[in-house]
This record gives structure tokens, C-alpha cells and sequence, in this order.
């Protein structure tokens, strides 16, 4: 993946008293080998919602991780950010050990995320507004706690594709669903909800107890398997 490496990330602080890893990815586009940017508006997006996490997660020994993907596009068959995934926990397992990790993806981050959960050290999997398209596989997730957060007035990624997904995935693993109104997919309306629900989830399955609220009420009612998940709605 572009940037620095996850050893460099945090070669300031010793492997042995990191107790999780924290994974956020951006989005991107369906086609396209161009590098990507630190200056991508997908990019900037995920600063925010990396940092609000990190505060959750401040003194329980988590890391947080804001990597970029090497290009812009999924590409096809290629998947190529879920490759970039895949390589990236193994370059974690190798420096960190096998400590747990929470991926967190928007749009075709949250389809890389997802399509990458199966890595022995994810242990959860948080897709915000994600692109995922029918015949998209779920096997992976098994073991693994899901949520999917999709605002109601996306015009770009499908709200009912998420839902759709939810109840396929549900028949392998436990998956939350949350629709929030009066925001769009870059998320910036609404912001501190998303950020604040990204957070809980993360401190939730890497340093409970957390907190309750929308999460907590998601999974109390989570998408049952076969159908059309009908989400949390906030």
C-alpha cells in the first residue's frame, strides 16, 4: 500500500505493548491503475473518522492505521485494494504478532474491508456507505462481527445492495445494520454520528465494555439470515 509501512507507523512505540490494531480505509473508484494521492478527497475523508476512533481507543494499547491504497480502482477481478489488504495483515501479523484487528472501509474500502475479513487476525469488519455489488462472496466473515452503516440519501453505492448483502452475510456470521437520514455518501452530513458510530464499534470489539447506544442496539436486533436486512434506522 502507498505511504509508510506499518512498522514505521508506529516505530516509536514497542510491538509488545500493542494489544489491536484498528484498520481505516478509503474510498476509490471501479476502475482505474492511477496511484493514488494524499490529497484525494477519499482520502482526507478518512482522517477525521481515523482520528475519532484513536480518541475512543486513547490508553487501552490499540493502534490506529490510516493507510492508502496503492491505486484508485478496484479493478475487476484484480480487487486490487483487497490485495493490498491482504498483504498489509501479513505484514502486521509479522511485526505485531497476532493480535486482534477491526477493519473499517468507506464506499470501495468498505467491499476491499469486507472482502478481506477472512485474514486470521480480523475479528470484525465495519463497512460505512460500501459498494457492494450483487454476488458479492460472504464466506469470509464467518467468525467475524459485522456492522454496515449506509446513509438513507446515497445516490453513489446502493442502500439496498447493503441490506441485501446483510441478509446473505447473516447466514454466517452476526451482522448489524444502521440507515442513517439526512446524509449522503461522502458522509459529511451527519458527521460526528458517523464518526461517533465508527468509534463505539471499534472500542466495542477491541477494548469493551463500550458504549451503548445505536451499535449496541444494532446488534441486540442484527440482520436475519436469508433476508433483506431492515436496519437501525437514526
Amino acid at each position: 500500500m502507498a505511504g509508510e509501512t506499518l512498522l514505521s507507523a508506529h516505530g516509536r512505540r514497542p510491538a509488545a505493548e500493542i494489544t489491536g490494531l484498528v484498520i481505516v480505509t478509503h474510498g476509490g473508484t471501479s476502475e482505474s491503475t492511477m496511484p493514488t494521492s494524499g490529497l484525494q478527497g477519499s482520502v482526507l475523508r478518512m482522517i477525521p473518522v481515523a482520528r475519532a476512533v484513536s480518541r475512543s481507543l486513547h490508553g487501552t494499547g490499540v493502534v490506529v492505521w490510516r493507510p492508502r491504497f496503492t491505486v484508485r480502482g478496484w479493478n475487476g477481478a484484480a480487487a486490487s485494494p483487497a490485495a493490498d489488504l491482504a498483504a498489509m495483515l501479513d505484514e502486521a501479523k509479522a511485526a505485531l504478532g497476532p493480535v486482534p484487528v477491526v477493519l473499517v472501509g468507506h464506499s470501495m474500502g468498505g467491499r476491499a474491508v469486507l472482502r478481506a475479513a477472512g485474514h486470521p487476525l480480523v475479528t470484525a469488519v465495519a463497512g460505512l456507505a460500501p459498494w457492494l455489488p450483487d454476488g458479492e462472496p460472504v464466506s469470509q466473515l464467518a467468525g467475524r462481527r459485522v456492522l454496515l452503516v449506509h446513509g438513507r440519501g446515497d445516490r453513489i453505492t446502493s442502500t439496498a445492495e447493503t441490506w441485501a448483502y446483510a441478509g446473505r452475510a447473516a447466514e454466517v456470521t452476526t451482522v448489524a445494520t444502521i440507515e442513517i437520514a439526512g446524509t449522503e455518501h461522502a458522509m459529511l452530513r451527519r458527521a460526528r454520528l458517523w464518526h461517533q458510530l465508527t468509534a463505539v464499534f471499534a472500542r466495542q470489539e477491541l477494548a469493551p465494555p463500550g458504549r451503548g447506544g445505536p451499535v449496541a442496539a444494532a446488534f441486540a436486533h442484527p440482520a436475519r439470515p436469508g433476508v433483506v436486512s431492515e436496519p437501525l434506522r437514526i
